[in-house]
C-alpha cells in the first residue's frame, strides 16, 4: 500500500477519506494476481515453536518480526515468509500476471518452507483451524499485545482467530477506473458467502463457544470487532470504504498513548474520526498524522479489504494442495467485465448471507445452488485447473465439503 510521505498532522475527516479512497483503490488495467497461504504449526511434541526456533530454521529468509537483522530473503519463486501472532507461517507470493504461474511459483516454494522447517523439527499442520489446543500468542509485538487486549475485552473469538486459524488469501488489481472498480469489488462481495461455503473447512476449532459452524474461522472473524471486520456499505465502494475506515474504531497507537510507556493499547473506544476531531487529545496527547492513518487501514479486517488492490479474505486455508482451486475460481471469475457481471447477478440472491454461509456452508439450499453455478462459470471461463474447478462443482452439489471428499 503506498503511503503518505508528509509529517503534517491530519485536520479534517475529509481530508482522511479523501486520502483513503485514493490510496486503497489504484487505478490501473486488472492484470496482477497474488495469494497468501498460511498453515499452523507444531513442535515434535506438539507444541508451538517459539520465534527463536522460527528464525533459526529459516535463516535469511526469516521476517524482521523475529529476527530484526535478518535479510528477510524471499523464497526462490519470490515469497516473502511471515510469522503470525500463534505460530502460523505464511507465504505471500509476489504478484504474477497468470494464476498458473503463480501457483507454480507457491508450490515451489511451500516444498522449500516445509524442508526449511522439517530440517529444525517444526511440522506443517494444513488445517484452518487448531482443534487441539488452547490459543497461546507466540509474538510479543506491541500491536498484538494491543490486539489481544482489546479483543479479550470483547470476548473469546479475537484471541481464537490470531492463535488459532489459517486461510487461503487471493490479491487482484482494483481496475482500470471507477466504474470497473465498482464491478469487481460488487463481484468480490457477490459471490463471497457462495464461496465461503463452498470451501468451507473448519468445523472443529479448540476453545470456541458452543455451535456448529462449517467455517468457525470465519465465526471468529465475525465476532472478534464487528466494526472493523463487518462488510462495509456498497453504494459507493470508494466513498463507502473510506467512510467506513474512518468511521472503524482505533486499535492501537504506536509509540502507546500519553503517559502509557510502550503500551499500545487505547483504553478507550473510539473511533479515528474521533481522533481527527480531538476527543482523544486528552488521552493520546496528540492528534493523528498521515502515517497514523497508513496504519490505521491495516488494522481493518473486512472479508474483502481494500490496500490498493482488493485482498479477498473469507477463504479458509485448505488441505494437502487444493488451494489452488479457490485461486483459480476468483482468477476465473475476475477475468473480464462480462464475466464479473454474470458472477454478480449468479450470486445476487446470496450477496448479503455472510453469516448464514459461515454457520451452515453448503447445507444451506441457496448458498448451495449458489456455489455450484458460480463454480461452474468458473470452469467454463478458466484457462487452466478447469477439470478441478469441475470436480469442485460435482462435490458442492453433493453438499460436501473438501475434507470430507477433497476435489478429486
Amino acid at each position: 500500500m503506498a503511503t503518505h510521505t508528509g509529517s503534517a498532522r491530519l485536520t479534517t475527516r475529509a481530508a482522511a477519506e479523501a486520502y483513503v479512497g485514493g490510496v486503497c483503490f489504484k487505478l490501473g488495467p486488472p492484470r496482477l494476481i497474488g495469494a497468501e497461504l498460511e498453515w499452523l504449526t507444531r513442535t515434535r511434541d506438539g507444541g508451538r515453536p517459539g520465534p527463536e526456533e522460527f528464525a533459526a530454521a529459516l535463516g535469511p529468509h526469516a521476517p524482521t518480526t523475529i529476527a530484526p537483522d535478518s535479510p528477510a530473503l524471499p523464497l526462490p519463486g519470490g515469497s516473502v515468509v511471515t510469522l503470525e501472532p500463534g505460530g502460523q507461517i505464511e507465504l505471500s507470493s509476489a504478484p504474477m500476471a497468470a494464476a498458473d504461474d503463480l501457483c507454480a511459483a507457491l508450490d515451489a516454494d511451500t516444498e522449500q518452507l516445509r524442508g526449511l522447517l522439517a530440517g529444525a523439527g517444526i511440522a506443517v499442520d494444513d488445517g484452518a483451524a487448531d482443534r487441539d489446543r488452547p490459543a497461546h500468542r507466540i509474538l510479543p509485538a506491541p500491536r498484538y499485545r494491543a490486539m489481544q487486549r482489546r479483543f479479550d475485552s470483547i470476548g473469546p473469538y479475537g484471541r481464537l482467530m490470531m492463535c488459532n486459524t489459517t486461510a487461503t488469501q487471493v490479491s487482484v488489481d482494483a481496475g482500470a477506473d471507477t466504474a470497473e472498480v465498482a464491478a469487481r469489488w460488487r463481484a468480490l462481495y457477490a459471490i463471497g458467502p457462495a464461496l465461503l461455503a463452498a470451501f468451507a473447512c473448519s468445523p472443529r476449532l479448540h476453545g470456541i463457544p458452543p455451535g456448529d459452524w462449517a467455517s468457525q474461522r470465519m465465526r471468529t472473524w465475525f465476532e472478534l470487532d464487528r466494526g472493523r471486520t463487518e462488510p462495509p456499505a456498497l453504494t459507493d465502494p470508494i466513498g463507502d470504504y473510506a467512510r467506513w475506515a474512518v468511521e472503524a474504531p482505533v486499535l492501537c497507537v504506536r509509540g502507546g498513548c500519553a503517559d502509557r510507556g510502550d503500551d499500545w493499547s487505547l483504553p478507550v473506544d473510539a473511533s479515528f474520526a474521533n481522533w481527527i476531531a480531538g476527543d482523544l487529545d486528552a488521552v493520546i496527547g496528540r492528534r493523528p498524522g498521515w502515517s497514523d492513518l497508513d496504519y490505521h487501514l491495516t488494522t481493518l479486517f473486512p472479508p474483502v479489504r481494500a490496500v490498493g488492490h482488493l485482498e479477498v479474505r473469507y477463504l479458509d486455508a485448505q488441505p494437502g494442495g487444493r488451494w489452488r482451486v479457490p485461486i483459480a475460481a476468483v482468477d476465473a471469475l475476475l477475468g473480464d467485465p462480462e464475466t464479473v457481471a454474470e458472477a454478480t447477478a449468479l450470486a445476487a440472491a446470496t450477496a448479503d448471507r455472510w453469516r448464514c454461509a459461515a454457520e451452515f456452508g453448503l447445507r444451506e439450499t441457496e448458498l448451495r445452488t449458489a456455489a455450484v453455478e458460480l463454480l461452474e462459470l468458473a470452469a467454463s471461463r478458466s484457462r487452466w485447473l478447469a477439470s478441478e474447478l469441475e470436480a469442485a462443482v460435482h462435490r458442492c452439489r453433493r453438499g460436501r465439503t473438501v475434507t470430507e471428499e477433497g476435489d478429486r
